[in-house]
Protein backbone atom coordinates (compact mmCIF):
# COMPACT_ATOMS: atom_id res chain seq x y z
CA UNK A 1 0.00 0.00 0.00
CA UNK A 2 1.54 3.33 -0.65
CA UNK A 3 1.64 5.92 2.40
CA UNK A 4 2.59 9.45 3.11
CA UNK A 5 5.77 9.74 5.67
CA UNK A 6 4.56 12.43 8.03
CA UNK A 7 7.33 14.75 9.56
CA UNK A 8 7.00 14.35 13.21
CA UNK A 9 8.11 17.44 15.69
CA UNK A 10 10.86 19.38 13.87
CA UNK A 11 12.19 22.20 15.32
CA UNK A 12 11.83 25.35 12.97
CA UNK A 13 13.68 28.07 12.57
CA UNK A 14 12.71 30.20 15.30
CA UNK A 15 13.72 27.14 17.73
CA UNK A 16 10.33 26.33 18.65
CA UNK A 17 9.21 22.46 17.63
CA UNK A 18 6.45 22.57 14.78
CA UNK A 19 3.78 20.62 15.18
CA UNK A 20 3.38 17.14 13.94
CA UNK A 21 1.82 17.01 10.40
CA UNK A 22 -1.61 16.23 10.10
CA UNK A 23 -2.75 12.92 8.61
CA UNK A 24 -3.41 12.80 5.06
CA UNK A 25 -7.08 13.03 4.24
CA UNK A 26 -8.95 9.86 3.05
CA UNK A 27 -9.09 9.48 -0.50
CA UNK A 28 -12.03 10.85 -2.28
CA UNK A 29 -15.21 8.92 -3.99
CA UNK A 30 -13.31 9.75 -7.50
CA UNK A 31 -9.90 8.53 -6.63
CA UNK A 32 -11.39 5.36 -5.01
CA UNK A 33 -12.68 5.00 -7.98
CA UNK A 34 -10.05 5.43 -10.39
CA UNK A 35 -8.13 3.30 -8.02
CA UNK A 36 -10.26 0.50 -8.52
CA UNK A 37 -10.14 1.10 -12.24
CA UNK A 38 -6.01 0.73 -12.29
CA UNK A 39 -4.70 -2.33 -13.75
CA UNK A 40 -2.38 -3.95 -10.46
CA UNK A 41 -0.41 -6.27 -12.76
CA UNK A 42 2.06 -5.98 -15.96
CA UNK A 43 0.10 -8.50 -17.42
CA UNK A 44 -2.99 -6.30 -16.95
CA UNK A 45 -1.87 -3.32 -19.01
CA UNK A 46 -3.36 -2.60 -22.06
CA UNK A 47 -1.72 -0.35 -24.63
CA UNK A 48 1.81 0.84 -23.83
CA UNK A 49 3.01 -2.66 -24.38
CA UNK A 50 6.74 -1.91 -26.22
CA UNK A 51 7.16 -0.12 -22.42
CA UNK A 52 5.18 -2.73 -20.48
CA UNK A 53 7.61 -4.97 -22.37
CA UNK A 54 11.27 -3.23 -21.43
CA UNK A 55 9.47 -2.88 -18.01
CA UNK A 56 9.12 -6.59 -17.82
CA UNK A 57 12.45 -7.24 -18.72
CA UNK A 58 13.53 -4.49 -15.92
CA UNK A 59 11.64 -6.21 -13.43
CA UNK A 60 12.49 -9.80 -14.13
CA UNK A 61 16.27 -8.81 -14.19
CA UNK A 62 16.39 -7.02 -11.16
CA UNK A 63 14.32 -9.57 -9.33
CA UNK A 64 16.93 -12.34 -10.84
CA UNK A 65 19.88 -10.15 -9.23
CA UNK A 66 17.97 -9.40 -5.82
CA UNK A 67 18.73 -6.25 -6.64
CA UNK A 68 16.16 -2.90 -6.40
CA UNK A 69 15.00 -1.80 -10.27
CA UNK A 70 16.68 0.90 -11.73
CA UNK A 71 15.68 4.33 -11.40
CA UNK A 72 12.98 5.31 -14.41
CA UNK A 73 11.76 8.20 -15.57
CA UNK A 74 7.85 8.50 -17.41
CA UNK A 75 7.21 10.96 -19.65
CA UNK A 76 4.18 12.12 -21.48
CA UNK A 77 0.61 14.15 -21.43
CA UNK A 78 -1.48 14.08 -18.48
CA UNK A 79 -3.60 11.12 -17.92
CA UNK A 80 -1.78 7.86 -19.73
CA UNK A 81 -0.70 6.06 -16.96
CA UNK A 82 2.43 7.08 -15.47
CA UNK A 83 1.15 6.43 -11.72
CA UNK A 84 -0.47 3.23 -12.91
CA UNK A 85 3.03 1.86 -14.15
CA UNK A 86 4.74 3.19 -10.54
CA UNK A 87 2.04 1.00 -8.61
CA UNK A 88 2.22 -2.13 -10.96
CA UNK A 89 5.90 -2.21 -10.32
CA UNK A 90 5.37 -2.00 -6.69
CA UNK A 91 2.92 -4.77 -7.27
CA UNK A 92 5.14 -6.76 -9.09
CA UNK A 93 7.94 -6.30 -6.53
CA UNK A 94 5.42 -6.41 -3.41
CA UNK A 95 7.42 -3.50 -1.74
CA UNK A 96 6.70 -0.33 0.20
CA UNK A 97 6.08 2.55 -2.21
CA UNK A 98 5.90 6.47 -1.04
CA UNK A 99 3.98 8.71 -3.24
CA UNK A 100 5.33 12.88 -3.53
CA UNK A 101 5.03 15.59 -6.17
CA UNK A 102 7.93 17.82 -7.18
CA UNK A 103 5.46 20.93 -6.31
CA UNK A 104 5.11 19.69 -2.64
CA UNK A 105 9.03 19.26 -2.30
CA UNK A 106 10.56 23.08 -1.71
CA UNK A 107 13.11 22.68 0.09
CA UNK A 108 16.13 19.76 0.77
CA UNK A 109 14.29 19.17 4.30
CA UNK A 110 10.90 18.17 2.65
CA UNK A 111 12.72 15.68 0.58
CA UNK A 112 14.56 13.95 3.82
CA UNK A 113 12.34 11.65 5.60
CA UNK A 114 11.29 10.12 2.18
CA UNK A 115 15.25 9.19 1.84
CA UNK A 116 15.74 8.34 4.92
CA UNK A 117 12.60 6.27 5.71
CA UNK A 118 13.03 4.46 2.34
CA UNK A 119 12.94 0.32 2.90
CA UNK A 120 15.18 -1.56 0.95
CA UNK A 121 13.99 -1.74 -2.64
CA UNK A 122 11.26 0.31 -1.95
CA UNK A 123 9.78 2.80 -4.69
CA UNK A 124 9.57 6.93 -4.12
CA UNK A 125 7.19 7.81 -6.88
CA UNK A 126 7.50 11.55 -7.71
CA UNK A 127 4.70 13.00 -9.98
CA UNK A 128 5.91 16.35 -11.62
CA UNK A 129 9.36 15.78 -11.42
CA UNK A 130 10.36 18.90 -13.63
CA UNK A 131 8.87 21.24 -10.87
CA UNK A 132 11.18 20.19 -8.07
CA UNK A 133 13.46 22.95 -7.16
CA UNK A 134 16.82 23.16 -8.45
CA UNK A 135 18.41 22.96 -4.73
CA UNK A 136 16.70 19.62 -4.16
CA UNK A 137 17.49 18.45 -7.61
CA UNK A 138 21.10 18.97 -6.49
CA UNK A 139 20.59 17.37 -3.40
CA UNK A 140 19.05 14.40 -4.70
CA UNK A 141 21.92 13.51 -7.09
CA UNK A 142 24.04 12.01 -5.10
CA UNK A 143 21.21 9.80 -3.51
CA UNK A 144 20.28 8.13 -7.03
CA UNK A 145 24.16 7.61 -7.41
CA UNK A 146 25.34 6.09 -4.30
CA UNK A 147 22.67 6.22 -2.47
CA UNK A 148 23.58 8.19 0.11
CA UNK A 149 23.11 12.02 1.61
CA UNK A 150 25.62 14.28 2.29
CA UNK A 151 24.25 16.59 5.26
CA UNK A 152 25.71 19.78 6.16
CA UNK A 153 26.15 21.10 9.89
CA UNK A 154 26.83 24.21 11.47
CA UNK A 155 27.60 27.37 9.22
CA UNK A 156 30.90 28.82 7.86
CA UNK A 157 34.41 27.60 9.39
CA UNK A 158 32.72 25.38 12.02
CA UNK A 159 30.72 23.26 9.29
CA UNK A 160 31.15 19.89 8.39
CA UNK A 161 29.55 17.14 6.02
CA UNK A 162 28.24 14.29 7.29
CA UNK A 163 27.22 11.30 4.41
CA UNK A 164 24.36 9.51 5.78
CA UNK A 165 24.42 6.05 3.80
CA UNK A 166 21.00 4.98 2.65
CA UNK A 167 18.80 2.07 1.63
CA UNK A 168 18.46 0.70 -1.71
CA UNK A 169 15.85 2.43 -3.27
CA UNK A 170 13.35 3.07 -6.59
CA UNK A 171 13.15 6.74 -7.81
CA UNK A 172 10.40 7.20 -10.26
CA UNK A 173 9.98 10.34 -11.94
CA UNK A 174 6.97 11.32 -13.88
CA UNK A 175 6.82 14.57 -15.79
CA UNK A 176 4.09 16.16 -18.40
CA UNK A 177 7.70 18.30 -19.68
CA UNK A 178 10.46 16.93 -19.97
CA UNK A 179 11.84 19.17 -21.94
CA UNK A 180 12.06 21.17 -18.35
CA UNK A 181 14.18 18.63 -16.50
CA UNK A 182 17.88 19.66 -16.68
CA UNK A 183 20.38 17.69 -18.40
CA UNK A 184 22.47 16.43 -15.34
CA UNK A 185 18.75 14.94 -13.55
CA UNK A 186 17.76 13.68 -16.60
CA UNK A 187 20.97 11.49 -17.31
CA UNK A 188 20.52 10.08 -13.75
CA UNK A 189 17.29 7.62 -14.97
CA UNK A 190 18.75 4.37 -16.29
CA UNK A 191 15.51 4.39 -17.81
CA UNK A 192 13.74 7.17 -19.92
CA UNK A 193 10.08 5.78 -21.07
CA UNK A 194 7.85 8.20 -23.19
CA UNK A 195 4.07 7.34 -23.07
CA UNK A 196 2.10 7.58 -26.32
CA UNK A 197 -1.56 7.85 -27.22
CA UNK A 198 -3.71 5.36 -26.95
CA UNK A 199 -5.87 3.86 -30.25
CA UNK A 200 -8.78 3.27 -29.88
CA UNK A 201 -8.82 -0.18 -29.94
CA UNK A 202 -7.07 -0.73 -27.09
CA UNK A 203 -9.13 2.18 -25.61
CA UNK A 204 -12.45 0.43 -26.18
CA UNK A 205 -11.08 -2.87 -24.65
CA UNK A 206 -10.16 -0.63 -21.29
CA UNK A 207 -13.78 1.08 -21.20
CA UNK A 208 -15.24 -2.97 -21.52
CA UNK A 209 -13.18 -3.83 -18.43
CA UNK A 210 -13.65 -0.98 -16.34
CA UNK A 211 -17.19 -0.67 -17.11
CA UNK A 212 -17.45 -4.64 -15.81
CA UNK A 213 -15.62 -3.03 -12.92
CA UNK A 214 -18.43 -0.66 -12.15
CA UNK A 215 -20.42 -3.46 -13.00
CA UNK A 216 -22.62 -1.74 -15.63
CA UNK A 217 -22.82 -3.24 -19.12
CA UNK A 218 -22.06 -1.70 -22.11
CA UNK A 219 -22.10 -3.21 -25.80
CA UNK A 220 -19.19 -3.02 -28.22
CA UNK A 221 -20.25 -0.60 -30.38
CA UNK A 222 -21.00 2.02 -27.16
CA UNK A 223 -17.26 1.00 -25.87
CA UNK A 224 -16.22 1.72 -29.70
CA UNK A 225 -18.15 5.37 -29.34
CA UNK A 226 -16.64 6.60 -26.01
CA UNK A 227 -13.16 5.58 -27.45
CA UNK A 228 -13.46 7.65 -30.51
CA UNK A 229 -14.37 10.27 -28.38
CA UNK A 230 -11.87 10.35 -25.30
CA UNK A 231 -9.01 11.82 -27.18
CA UNK A 232 -6.62 8.77 -26.92
CA UNK A 233 -6.10 9.00 -23.07
CA UNK A 234 -7.69 6.43 -20.63
CA UNK A 235 -8.29 8.94 -17.76
CA UNK A 236 -10.64 10.36 -20.29
CA UNK A 237 -12.13 7.56 -21.06
CA UNK A 238 -12.83 6.94 -17.90
CA UNK A 239 -14.41 10.18 -16.73
CA UNK A 240 -16.26 9.26 -20.31
CA UNK A 241 -17.52 6.10 -19.15
CA UNK A 242 -18.62 7.29 -15.43
CA UNK A 243 -20.66 9.77 -17.01
CA UNK A 244 -22.50 7.58 -19.17
CA UNK A 245 -23.42 5.07 -16.67
CA UNK A 246 -24.81 7.87 -14.55
CA UNK A 247 -27.17 8.81 -17.48
CA UNK A 248 -27.96 5.31 -18.29
CA UNK A 249 -28.99 4.54 -15.07
CA UNK A 250 -30.83 7.44 -14.84
CA UNK A 251 -32.28 8.03 -18.10
CA UNK A 252 -32.49 4.37 -18.92
CA UNK A 253 -32.41 0.96 -17.91
CA UNK A 254 -28.91 0.96 -16.65
CA UNK A 255 -27.84 -1.08 -19.57
CA UNK A 256 -25.09 1.43 -22.45
CA UNK A 257 -26.13 0.79 -25.66
CA UNK A 258 -24.96 3.16 -28.92
CA UNK A 259 -28.05 5.34 -28.46
CA UNK A 260 -27.65 5.68 -24.80
CA UNK A 261 -23.64 6.39 -25.45
CA UNK A 262 -24.29 9.24 -27.72
CA UNK A 263 -27.17 10.90 -25.95
CA UNK A 264 -25.15 10.90 -22.43
CA UNK A 265 -21.92 12.17 -24.80
CA UNK A 266 -24.18 14.65 -26.67
CA UNK A 267 -25.62 16.48 -23.43
CA UNK A 268 -21.94 17.36 -22.14
CA UNK A 269 -22.00 18.56 -25.34
CA UNK A 270 -18.87 16.47 -26.73
CA UNK A 271 -18.78 15.95 -30.28
CA UNK A 272 -17.37 13.01 -32.60
CA UNK A 273 -14.10 14.21 -31.99
CA UNK A 274 -14.07 14.11 -28.29
CA UNK A 275 -13.86 18.26 -27.94
CA UNK A 276 -15.58 19.99 -25.52
CA UNK A 277 -17.87 23.54 -26.11
CA UNK A 278 -14.27 25.07 -25.15
CA UNK A 279 -12.29 23.22 -28.44
CA UNK A 280 -15.25 24.33 -30.66
CA UNK A 281 -14.94 27.96 -28.92
CA UNK A 282 -11.55 27.96 -29.94
CA UNK A 283 -11.98 27.07 -33.53
CA UNK A 284 -14.76 29.51 -34.06
CA UNK A 285 -13.36 32.33 -32.49
CA UNK A 286 -9.97 31.72 -34.73
CA UNK A 287 -11.92 31.17 -37.78
CA UNK A 288 -15.00 34.27 -37.22
CA UNK A 289 -13.34 36.29 -35.70
CA UNK A 290 -9.25 36.19 -36.89
CA UNK A 291 -10.56 34.79 -40.27
CA UNK A 292 -9.15 31.59 -39.46
CA UNK A 293 -5.36 33.33 -38.45
CA UNK A 294 -2.85 33.77 -38.26
CA UNK A 295 -3.04 34.88 -34.71
CA UNK A 296 -1.12 34.76 -31.18
CA UNK A 297 -2.10 33.08 -28.25
CA UNK A 298 -2.50 36.36 -26.22
CA UNK A 299 -5.31 37.61 -28.98
CA UNK A 300 -7.30 34.32 -28.96
CA UNK A 301 -7.17 34.63 -24.88
CA UNK A 302 -8.46 38.31 -24.82
CA UNK A 303 -10.94 37.24 -26.81
CA UNK A 304 -12.45 34.34 -25.50
CA UNK A 305 -11.66 35.83 -22.04
CA UNK A 306 -9.44 33.10 -20.73
CA UNK A 307 -5.86 32.39 -19.52
CA UNK A 308 -3.45 32.42 -22.23
CA UNK A 309 -1.84 29.03 -19.83
CA UNK A 310 -5.13 27.25 -20.34
CA UNK A 311 -5.42 28.18 -23.73
CA UNK A 312 -1.30 26.57 -24.20
CA UNK A 313 -1.92 23.96 -21.69
CA UNK A 314 -5.40 23.27 -22.03
CA UNK A 315 -7.13 23.39 -25.21
CA UNK A 316 -4.62 23.39 -27.93
CA UNK A 317 -2.69 20.35 -27.62
CA UNK A 318 -5.57 18.62 -28.34
CA UNK A 319 -6.30 20.87 -31.36
CA UNK A 320 -2.82 20.44 -32.87
CA UNK A 321 -2.60 16.69 -32.58
CA UNK A 322 -5.69 16.11 -34.36
CA UNK A 323 -4.69 19.25 -37.23
CA UNK A 324 -7.38 21.58 -36.49
CA UNK A 325 -4.65 23.89 -35.91
CA UNK A 326 -0.92 24.58 -36.98
CA UNK A 327 1.18 27.14 -35.38
CA UNK A 328 3.71 29.03 -37.70
CA UNK A 329 6.00 31.77 -37.28
CA UNK A 330 3.25 34.53 -37.54
CA UNK A 331 0.85 32.84 -35.36
CA UNK A 332 -1.75 29.94 -34.89
CA UNK A 333 -3.78 28.86 -38.31
CA UNK A 334 -7.30 26.94 -38.74
CA UNK A 335 -6.73 24.07 -41.18
CA UNK A 336 -9.46 22.63 -43.47
CA UNK A 337 -10.17 19.94 -41.53
CA UNK A 338 -11.50 22.27 -39.00
CA UNK A 339 -13.51 24.07 -41.71
CA UNK A 340 -14.90 20.95 -41.82
CA UNK A 341 -15.45 19.61 -38.75
CA UNK A 342 -17.44 22.84 -38.16
CA UNK A 343 -19.04 22.78 -41.20
CA UNK A 344 -18.02 26.26 -42.48
CA UNK A 345 -16.46 26.75 -46.05
CA UNK A 346 -13.21 27.23 -46.02
CA UNK A 347 -12.49 30.65 -47.69
CA UNK A 348 -9.77 30.88 -50.80
CA UNK A 349 -6.03 31.39 -49.53
CA UNK A 350 -3.63 33.03 -51.73
CA UNK A 351 -0.74 30.67 -50.78
CA UNK A 352 2.16 32.79 -53.36
CA UNK A 353 1.04 36.04 -50.77
CA UNK A 354 1.46 34.02 -47.76
CA UNK A 355 4.56 32.73 -48.85
CA UNK A 356 6.28 36.33 -49.57
CA UNK A 357 4.61 37.47 -46.16
CA UNK A 358 6.41 34.83 -44.32
CA UNK A 359 9.68 35.20 -45.83
CA UNK A 360 9.66 39.46 -45.87
CA UNK A 361 9.05 38.68 -42.10
CA UNK A 362 12.41 35.98 -41.93
CA UNK A 363 14.46 38.99 -43.69
CA UNK A 364 13.43 42.04 -41.76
Amino acid sequence: MAREVKIKGKSGDDGEPRPEAAPAAPPSPADAVEEKLRPQRLSEIIGQRAVAERLSIALAAAKKRGEPLPHILFDGPPGLGKTTFASVLHNELGVELNLTSGASLDKKMDVMPYLTNASEGSILFIDEIHRLPRAVEEFIYPVMEDFRVDVVLGEGMAARTINLPLKRFTIIGATTRSGMLSAPLRERFHMHEHLEFYDPDDLARIITINSAKMRATISDDAAWELAGRSRGTPRIANARLRWVRDYALARADGAIDLGVARDALDMQEIDSEGMDKQDRRYLDTLIRVFKGGPTGAEALAATMTLAVDTIRDEVEPYLLRREFVVRTPRGRVATSAAYRHLGLTEPQRDVMDDLLEGQRRLFL
